[in-house]
């Protein structure tokens, strides 16, 4: 008799329990009347021999076997209701189910936003996503156990596959600030690396057997997990490279440093691609998420070219419009006591295509080469000439103003010829408080 149970019996009792009342339960049905609804769930009490409804009284109250078969009505109804939605997704060739191998240093960001844009989109198609390191995200593309996966710049040889670039992670080496390599001025020279343990990231796959990748000293410590290394690398037990959205709160309480190295060509951005076999490309589900990756805000962006290849300087927190001064990698060497010329020229540049006036744009110069440099002081001057100076008002020509906002930590003398004193902008014709910008 339960073979003969139909989904339209499931959902009147469904409905009948939610309402409590036939009458309404049949208007919600769009059944004529109320008495139909009884008579169904009359027949479906029958059929699987259990009472679901007291009738004794005005209204219709569940019993207690009622409740407990209402939860699994509920189950079949919504398994039914899913098994329609996916059924033309399927006829249209959508994957019955996604599964993504992820690259351990793949900005968990852009991911988080791109999955969150993938639930809107495919509500009904389960996602499985796994998280390894270099090889262990290769394999399992090769071997069809996965629709795609996203790997750095390892094993590009693989004529089977085909790579779509979505990103550059940065990256960079860094210590402890408790660590002896911290303590180092100017470039690391690699004999003083190799007197320290690099911790070194690996992976349980055998096409990384043999491969070492950005290891320069000989003592090595090797970890599968992306996690412990950042913990062991905070707790000061060695050093090593790790993605930038990783340490980033780490550099900027400085529980972790950069560290500048002075013989090592190591990229500060790894180039990171969506790869999948050349036969069996993804399937609508995966080719929307590899697109709505290479969309999200910090994606598809061409890795940030160093220029300096031996070493790599903080540069500030992140990337913006409104914060140009961040963008680049300033290069640090032996004796680079002045910040390099680029920063000076393209600094003003920057804050200057906005209403300005003269004594902010100098202070937020200073304010930008203090906050991306960390250097032991910084001294701006600017001079310049004020068409409501010279062309109209009192027409003064041929007078500068000259502004030069001290951010030093001696609260030095100002530039020759400029008044004023450390604590304060100096300005020729007036003082003004300097602007000491903070992130």
């Amino acid at each position: 008799m339960l073979d003969g149970m139909s989904l339209d019996q499931l959902r009147t009792f469904i409905a009948a329990a939610d309402i409590g009342s036939f009458s309404a339960a049949a208007r919600q049905l769009g059944r004529a009347q109320s008495v139909v609804v009884s008579q169904t769930l009359a027949n479906l009490e029958g059929q699987i021999g259990v009472r679901l409804f007291d009738r004794t009284g005005r209204y219709p109250v569940l019993t207690a076997d009622g409740k407990a078969l209402l939860a699994d009505a509920r189950t079949v109804a919504g398994n039914i209701d899913l098994f329609k939605a996916r059924a033309p997704g399927l006829a249209g060739g959508l994957e019955p189910e996604l599964t993504v191998f992820v690259n351990a240093l793949f900005p968990t960001g852009v991911l988080t936003t791109a999955v969150a844009a993938f639930r809107e989109q495919f509500p009904n198609t389960p996602l499985r996503i796994a998280v390894e390191g270099m090889g262990a995200v290769i394999a399992p593309v090769l071997e069809r156990q996965c629709s795609f996966g996203i790997r750095g710049p390892l094993l590009l040889e693989q004529a089977e596959l085909t790579a779509e670039y979505l990103l550059g992670a940065r990256y960079l080496m860094v210590a402890s600030p408790d660590h002896p390599l911290a303590k180092c001025r100017g470039p690391i020279p690699g004999n003083a690396l190799a007197e320290h343990v690099q911790l070194v990231l690996t992976d349980r796959s055998s096409l990384t057997q043999g491969k070492d990748l950005r290891v320069m000293s000989p003592k090595t410590w090797r970890l599968s997990d992306l996690a412990a290394k950042h913990a062991f690398l905070r707790a000061g037990l060695g050093w090593g490279g790790m993605p930038l959205h990783l340490v980033e709160a780490d550099l900027a309480n400085r529980t972790l440093v950069p560290l500048t190295l002075a013989e090592s060509d190591a990229a500060t951005s790894i180039s990171m691609s969506a790869i999948y076999r050349t036969d069996t490309p993804p399937g609508p589900a995966g080719r929307w998420l590899i697109d709505r990756l290479k969309q999200v805000p910090g994606a598809s962006q061409a890795p940030e070219r160093v220029s300096s290849g031996k070493g790599y300087a903080w540069p500030g927190k992140s990337s913006s419009r409104r914060q140009p001064e961040r963008r680049a990698n300033w290069p640090s060497g032996a004796g680079a006591d002045i910040a390099p010329h680029a920063l000076a020229a393209h600094a003003p540049v920057a804050f200057a295509n906005r209403l300005q006036i003269q004594e902010r744009l100098t202070a937020e110069i200073a304010g930008a080469i203090e906050r991306a440099l960390e250097p032991l002081g910084v001294a701006v001057l600017i001079q310049g000439s004020h068409q409501c100076i010279s062309g109209r008002g009192v027409r003064k020509r041929g007078l500068d103003l000259t502004t030069a906002p001290g951010l030093l930590p001696h609260r030095g003398e100002p530039p020759a010829g400029v008044s004023g004193d450390g604590q304060c902008g100096w300005t020729g014709l007036k003082r003004f408080p300097a602007k000491k910008i903070r992130p």
